[in-house]
């Protein structure tokens, strides 16, 4: 039977499944991980109870190739900011976890500027860059994001197990040689995204 010759009542429970099941999914796509972090393709994680994972200097892998053209029509390579502390953000306008995070981002990125410490964002899933353009807008967004609508340098660009397209948004920090020293799964407020990134300032 199709929809249209249902019954009435039929239609309508067939329609809230149908919902139910474009919510959970659209749930899954942003932030489906965001309670998971730990250890993962040999990038020596110890996870706290944050939700911040950490990896001991020394244990700490290095990064795949994250380059190329940025929101703003930019080349930027992440290489190039060896010797800073770096933050990678990865987020799309699309979710609403990235939504809430924001201001944050945008706050401890103005006032860490100039002290050794770098924020690249990875926008990942938008089609086109025009929405993403005016996400950092709304927010005061003060660093440049690369254009990675495929995710293919969430995918390729950082060790097995690392990050997840199903977990945006997520964020690594960088030690000063490059290295992935820090992760989160989740959306992060001001006092945990000063967590991963304060402990690497004061490394040697």
């Amino acid at each position: 039977m199709s929809l249209s010759r249902a019954p009435r009542r039929t239609r309508r429970a067939l329609t809230a499944v149908g919902m139910l099941s474009a919510a959970a999914l659209a749930l899954s796509g942003c932030g489906g991980d965001s309670g998971k972090s730990g250890g993962g393709g040999g990038t020596n994680f110890v996870t706290n109870t944050g939700g911040v994972s950490t990896a001991a200097k020394g244990e700490r892998a290095a990064t795949g190739k994250l380059a190329g053209e940025t929101l703003d029509g930019k080349q930027l390579d992440v290489a190039d900011l060896k010797g800073k502390v770096v933050v990678l953000n990865a987020w799309g306008s699309w979710c609403s976890p990235c939504r809430a995070e924001a201001p944050h981002f945008a706050k401890v990125a103005k006032e860490l500027k100039g002290k050794g410490v770098e924020f690249v964002g990875l926008n990942t899933r938008d089609p086109n860059k025009q929405p993403a353009i005016a996400f950092e807008e709304d927010y005061g967004i003060p660093y440049p994001s690369l254009y990675d609508p495929q995710g293919k340098l969430i995918l390729f660009g950082f060790p097995k197990g690392t990050l997840s397209l199903q977990g945006i948004p997520s964020t690594v920090v960088l030690d000063k040689e490059g290295k992935i020293a820090a992760r989160s799964l989740m959306a992060l407020d001001e006092e945990k995204l000063r967590s991963m990134i304060e402990p690497l300032l004061k490394e040697k």
